[in-house]
């Protein structure tokens, strides 16, 4: 303990001092102490590998979960196999999140199923949630979703689909379809060809250099 505060002294000094403002700070409430666990939780999760966090949160075994990324309700959160979710991601299940096979939701995606929109038009934006509506989101398999970028609550992202960065989806993607801007519109349409492209670059990257 004497090496810990010796650290701290080093570190920080006068962390005593905001160490006692902090605790002074808290207030003693059964929803305070629920938000509570929840934050260590997270706090020490920081602490795990990818896969590691995954399986804290209950996923598949084959998914990967980054740092600094939240799930709020993880277990209204339907995940399938060989998802990689980034590093400070905001998935809200909360209305009900389904994510498919070998998806992408990358660094700095927010993926909303709730909102609390009617809270702060009628001045009852108090704690207890009274006036959210939730509306599910489905995100298929394969997607591939670059942040930073927003999924709106009650969007369907048909399998296949790519949203560019700086996105926000407001309405369904289609299978296959290229989505950017905000909101975001179809661009281009992922076919054959442009698999084709893909691949033809990943050989030249790993072809033996003179």
């Amino acid at each position: 303990m004497a090496d810990l505060d010796r650290l701290l002294d080093g570190l920080a000094p006068g962390w005593q001092r905001q160490l006692e403002a902090v605790l002074g700070a808290r207030i003693d409430s059964e929803r305070n102490r629920g938000l509570r666990d929840e934050i260590v939780r997270r706090f020490l999760a920081q602490l795990l590998t990818d896969d590691e966090r995954a399986k804290l949160l209950g996923l598949p075994a084959s998914c990967r979960v980054r740092e600094n990324s939240k799930v709020l309700m993880p277990e209204k959160l339907r995940c399938g196999e060989h998802v990689w979710v980034g590093e400070n991601a905001y998935l809200d299940a909360s209305g009900g999140l389904e994510i498919g096979d070998h998806a992408t939701i990358g660094v700095g995606v927010f993926v909303w199923t709730h909102t609390s929109v009617l809270a702060n038009l009628l001045g009852a934006n108090e704690p207890g949630g009274a006036h959210v509506i939730r509306r599910p989101v489905k995100i298929g398999s394969r997607c591939y979703i670059v942040g930073p970028s927003v999924i709106n609550p009650g969007v369907t992202i048909g399998d296949g689909a790519l949203v560019l960065p700086m996105s926000v989806v407001t309405k369904d993607v289609p299978p296959g379809a290229v989505v950017a801007g905000a909101p975001a519109e179809i661009k281009s349409q992922v076919d054959e060809a442009f698999v084709e492209r893909l691949r033809a670059e990943l050989q030249a990257q790993r072809a033996p250099r003179p």
